[in-house]
């Protein structure tokens, strides 16, 4: 039921004892725990040794100002740059995003990671923590290029998980630092925000991530810790049966709830699946926290494992990824 944190590039004594806790359900991976592709590739044989291919392996490998493993791995561009292909050219804005999501997936499968969290599907309206991490402010665009998106990773071996439900992307503050409060209704937020989740949700994304963000004509907790935005609208009306992720749990806006263990008992009991831990400095905490519960049913898992994989070799003399890199190197802008 937890998603981790660990501190450098090679594990701890005290991260193995948290790996094999039952209640540890994946290891989330960041630029701090990368050095280059043999070292991870490394650190992840090891993390596979401790629980094997039931445990989720996770990164955010976004492109643009959100890719954790650089040197060595294709230099993805940001959404956003997409975006702004498709108001020229949408025939090649879709197909492009599909090849930026074969690319993204397929390395990190080759790497044996199972999910890169992706794509975002939030609106490219202003807001500080998603700004070209968008595709587009117009949510048609979204929709559509994040169901190519879908399909490339699907391509890849890769399950796909929308985020951050149900629309970070209209608000100003970014929840890492701020707690955000969008005042707009559920009908508004139907005819907007969540066009692209639901539509996503009807194509088959295996998995929703939460916002950190309060609605409060709709519900006066974040949605995070919302029963009605999981249960009633997410589960209900929009009909999703796959994994839900809460955000980081060590992120501003989630102090609301207050201490370690009250953050992730309210996301359980909201009805998420699976809670990300993303500092070290609160992992103990919070497998002593949820130490008795039940953990998530592998069976509920399977569903994120990575598929199909090629080796990194074989991928480096695939003429295709070839020539898709070379399509998506015309676009990148430095972050």
């Amino acid at each position: 039921m937890l998603v981790i944190g660990i501190a450098g590039k090679e594990l701890a004594a005290a991260e193995r004892d948290w790996i094999a806790a039952p209640e540890v359900s994946g290891v989330i991976l960041f630029s701090r725990n990368f050095a280059s592709r043999e070292q991870v590739a490394a650190l992840i044989a090891d993390i596979r040794s401790l629980r094997g291919d039931d445990f989720l392996l996770c990164v955010d490998q976004e492109g643009g100002p959100v890719q954790r493993f650089r040197e060595g791995f294709t230099r993805l561009p940001a959404l956003a740059r997409l975006g702004e292909i498709y108001d020229a050219d949408p025939a090649r804005a879709i197909a492009l995003a599909e090849e930026h999501a074969w690319v993204m997936a397929s390395e990190m499968r080759a790497l044996d990671i199972d999910l890169s969290f992706a794509p975002v599907v939030d609106l490219k309206r202003g807001n500080r923590a998603i700004g070209e991490r968008a595709f587009h402010a117009d949510v048609h665009v979204v929709s559509e290029l994040g169901q190519a998106y879908l399909r490339g990773m699907r391509l890849g071996g890769m399950a796909a998980t929308l985020k951050h439900f149900p629309g970070h992307g209209s608000v100003l503050e970014d929840t890492h630092f701020d707690a955000a409060t969008d005042p707009r209704s559920l009908d508004e937020l139907r005819t907007t925000d969540l066009v692209a989740f639901a539509d996503g949700i009807a194509v088959g994304a295996e998995a929703v991530m939460l916002a950190h963000v309060t609605y409060p004509a709709v519900d006066a907790l974040p949605a995070g810790y919302s029963r009605v935005w999981i249960e009633d609208v997410l589960r209900g009306e929009m009909g999703f049966r796959g994994m839900v992720f809460s955000d980081d749990i060590g992120m501003a806006a989630a102090e609301s709830a207050g201490g370690v263990a009250a953050r992730i008992e309210a996301h359980l009991n909201a009805g998420c699946d699976l809670v990300l831990v993303c500092s070290p400095a609160l992992v103990a905490e919070s497998i002593a926290a949820v130490r008795g519960r039940a953990p998530c049913p592998a069976e509920r898992l399977a569903a994120l494992r990575g598929m199909v994989a090629s080796t990194w070799q074989s991928l480096v003399d695939n003429p295709q990824r070839t020539r898709f890199i070379e399509r998506l190197a015309a676009l990148a802008v430095p972050a």
